[in-house]
């Protein structure tokens, strides 16, 4: 790929698929090692067959890189194929037939809704801190967030007559989101607080910061629920994407649609997930009165 090609794909993945800066650049990376290996064919990328993709993939296996790894590397070599059937430089896609490495399973740790209600019980409501780590922990439980889309949540993306949020996901794909009337009350008392800090300049319509006035950063928001699960005497390898999980598992156990859980998690392929479909659900049966314990909307 010659910088004129390079420019325009960067193009591409930038401005027309609104990839962040951190996807482009795994994008690229993943090209210059296909790069590499047609080189070594004396091929140009233009020229690779499916069997000679094939056979990358399998030096990728060789060397031991992960299935889930390859399965990236895949997706950005689809992606530029794709790019270059749109741009007319190509006539068949020779990942076409491909099929994608498989995947070990992995059912996700999940916590029991008494384990919520301990970890959000642990916070302490009469501070700044404690109060902004309970409407927190409240959301990601209620909405089911990545901790980006937490730490990027706007005041203005707060919709509380309809009970929505408005939620901008990976790609900054756009996703309405129902909030549980718990995790807006916990956030309308966390307002209390916050309308007390010298909020910086640019930061005023987030709706989680810090008590320097700017917003959280993912790993404070990492050690915010690490430190209330050690209180809370969860035994369990809890990160925020737990309580992730754990919102999905709770609505399909008490009934709800895969596909609109689907919608609110914000997932591209009904695929992934139905991988909460494999949880062990039997220890939340008597705990689920109903979709979602906290989110009983009316």
């Amino acid at each position: 790929m010659d910088k004129k090609q390079a420019a325009k794909y960067y193009s591409h993945l930038k401005f027309e698929r609104n990839l962040t800066d951190n996807s482009v650049e795994a994008y690229l990376h993943d090209i210059e090692k296909l790069q590499k290996f047609a080189d070594n064919l004396g091929k140009p990328l233009e020229a690779l067959e499916q069997s000679d993709i094939e056979t990358f993939l399998w030096g990728l296996r060789d060397v031991g890189i992960t299935p889930t790894s390859q399965n990236r590397i895949l997706a950005g070599i689809r992606s530029y194929y794709r790019f270059l059937r749109l741009e007319g430089e190509l006539e068949a896609d020779p990942t076409d037939c491909i099929d994608s490495p498989k995947l070990p399973e992995h059912v996700p740790t999940v916590l029991t809704l008494d384990e919520v209600n301990r970890v959000i019980a642990a916070t302490d409501p009469t501070t700044c801190d404690g109060q902004r780590n309970r409407a927190i922990l409240e959301t990601l439980y209620s909405c089911g967030l990545r901790v980006s889309e937490l730490t990027e949540l706007r005041i203005g993306h707060i919709f509380e007559k309809e009970g929505f949020i408005q939620v901008f996901g990976k790609g900054r794909k756009e996703r309405i989101v129902p909030i549980a009337e718990s995790a807006l009350r916990e956030i309308h008392n966390y307002y209390l607080f916050r309308n007390e800090l010298d909020v910086k300049r640019g930061f005023e319509d987030y709706v989680f910061l810090n008590r320097f006035g700017r917003k959280l950063s993912r790993i404070m928001v990492f050690n915010i629920v690490k430190r209330y699960c050690q209180e809370a005497n969860v035994q369990k390898e809890v990160s925020p994407h737990t309580f992730r999980h754990t919102f999905a598992t709770h609505l399909l156990e008490g009934g709800a649609n895969l596909r609109a859980i689907q919608m609110m998690l914000g997932h591209e392929q009904i695929s992934t997930t139905e991988i909460y479909t494999k949880v062990d659900r039997q220890m939340l049966r008597e705990e689920i009165l109903t979709y979602h314990p906290r989110n009983k909307m009316r």
